[in-house]
């Protein structure tokens, strides 16, 4: 069992001043794995502190000493990615594919922060001015659970390419997966306080950076409620926040789809990361004439889909993440039933011949009204919902019928036609006939589901200010 009892201020691994323990688990076995001894807001103040010393200098760094620290970092993680992989599955549950793709996202994220730094222009021309895009200063990073390593690597990426320092609040969850990521950070030697990483609760850690004034930029990924605390307690020092929070994500299955490929599609887009990801397609849209020929072909690929032990090739739904997480999740399939809504896959309970472990039935439910609540509301498990609607027109409707608008999906075998439904879905991403990622475009939400963007030149922006100088030309 692992003992975690170091966090890393001002390039050092130290005693955190915190003294509470949290339990680590393996949620495939429900066992603890190990304990991590949690910072508190003293930490946080001295990591802000570090972060604030080291501004002053790295603020100052030119193009190429920022791209020779992200390649750096990018072979220092890169080199950990097995070790990565062991925690990733072990402390979080992911399946092998998954787990596998998060730990090389991990490293690939400060490559290709690396490469948009390479063609980013921070002086340009606005008539007889220069615009100076400026770093705003210390970067406060707060990251969630489902995708650790991937999220501390890409907001470090990004605030370092526009030249901030950071503290970055991991969850507590993660602890393994953070200290496998900060000693590889460690060892890519970038100067002291440069990043700083301080394990705690959001009340005590994350509570210091969203409201310490030497702290100029959040960047949160996590729920809509603790995104709306963030950015209340962040205007009482006008931070810049870039917020990424829930989805509600529409799969618009449209009248001309090919089912072969599009049932496939919409449930790898809901069952992708366990059901534990805001992009998940968790509002199936079938037109109503199609539907029984729709959901005869999802419970014939709900049946191919098996959860359970994350290390089986087999596997594509692991365990919900933790205990409070495997109830929620079986809350909503609860309130699904009292609702009306009609099981066609899964149910209450653990998969058949699972005994322990937090695991939940693939699970999908028809006859479902927009209003219901398994319809409104962010499940962040494998629990889907199939809406029948009339007409294209009634279908974009309901897909935007939501307070969430962070990503949606529109399957059909016309191109040009999913492109003119793509353009009408109020979302931060639309993916038509695809899963793909593109790491060059900018992700974020519109609505409820986050303020800003990140990745490529928005994300870099994301951490810079514009700064106009007159009579210099």
């Amino acid at each position: 069992m692992q003992l975690i009892d170091k966090i890393y201020i001002d390039g050092q691994f130290v005693t955190p001043h915190g003294s509470e323990l949290f339990d680590l688990f393996n949620p495939a076995t429900e066992q603890v794995i190990g304990r991590v001894r949690l910072a508190d807001a003293q930490d946080a103040q001295d990591a802000i502190s570090a972060a604030k010393r080291a501004f002053a200098s790295v603020s100052r760094t030119t193009k190429s000493e920022r791209i020779a620290m992200l390649k750096r970092m990018h072979e220092a993680v890169a080199a950990k990615e097995d070790e990565l992989y062991e925690a990733i599955t072990e402390e979080y549950g992911a399946p092998v594919s998954r787990g596998r793709w998060m730990a090389q996202h991990a490293s690939n994220v400060l490559l290709e922060a690396a490469k948009v730094l390479q063609d980013y222009a921070f002086t340009r021309r606005a008539g007889t001015a220069e615009v100076v895009m400026q770093p705003l200063g210390v970067a406060g990073l707060i990251t969630p659970w489902n995708s650790n390593a991937g999220f501390i690597c890409g907001k470090l990426a990004t605030a370092l390419a526009a030249g901030c320092t950071a503290v970055i609040k991991p969850s507590e969850m993660s602890a393994i997966q953070t200290r496998i990521v900060t000693e590889a950070l460690h060892e890519a030697g970038l100067p002291a306080g440069v990043f700083n990483i301080v394990t705690g609760r959001g009340e005590t850690v994350g509570a210091q950076i969203s409201a310490h004034p030497d702290v100029a930029k959040i960047s949160f990924t996590g729920s809509t409620a603790v995104g709306k605390s963030i950015l209340r307690t962040a205007s009482e020092t006008l931070k810049r926040v870039t917020l990424e929070l829930g989805g509600k994500s529409p799969v618009i299955v449209l009248d001309d789809a090919n089912f072969d490929e599009a049932v496939p599609l919409a449930i790898q887009a809901g069952f992708m990361n366990s059901g534990q990801a805001c992009i998940a397609g968790t509002r199936i849209l079938v037109p109503r004439e199609r539907l029984a020929e729709f959901e005869a072909r999802v419970q014939q690929e709900v049946a191919l889909t098996q959860a359970g032990d994350p290390r089986d090739p087999n596997t594509t739904v692991g365990p919900m993440v933790s205990q409070k997480q495997w109830e929620r999740v079986q809350r909503y399939i609860r309130i699904g039933i009292d609702e009306g809504a009609r099981l066609i896959a899964g149910g209450e309970g653990r998969p058949d011949g699972i005994d322990a472990g937090w695991f939940v039935r693939p699970t999908v439910f028809s006859d479902v009204t927009n209003t219901m609540t398994i319809a409104r509301e962010e499940i962040f498990g494998p629990v889907l919902s199939i809406i029948g609607y009339g007409d294209t027109e009634e279908a974009i409707a309901i897909g935007n019928d939501t307070p969430y608008g962070l990503q949606a999906y529109v399957l059909s075998r016309d191109k040009a036609r999913a492109h003119e439904v793509a353009s009408r879905i109020e979302a931060g991403r639309v993916l038509v006939n695809t899963l793909a990622h593109e790491p060059a475009a900018p992700f974020g939400g519109f609505k409820q589901s986050g303020i800003g963007r990140e990745y490529g030149t928005f994300g870099i922006e994301a951490f810079l200010e514009p700064k106009s100088l007159l009579g210099v030309l």
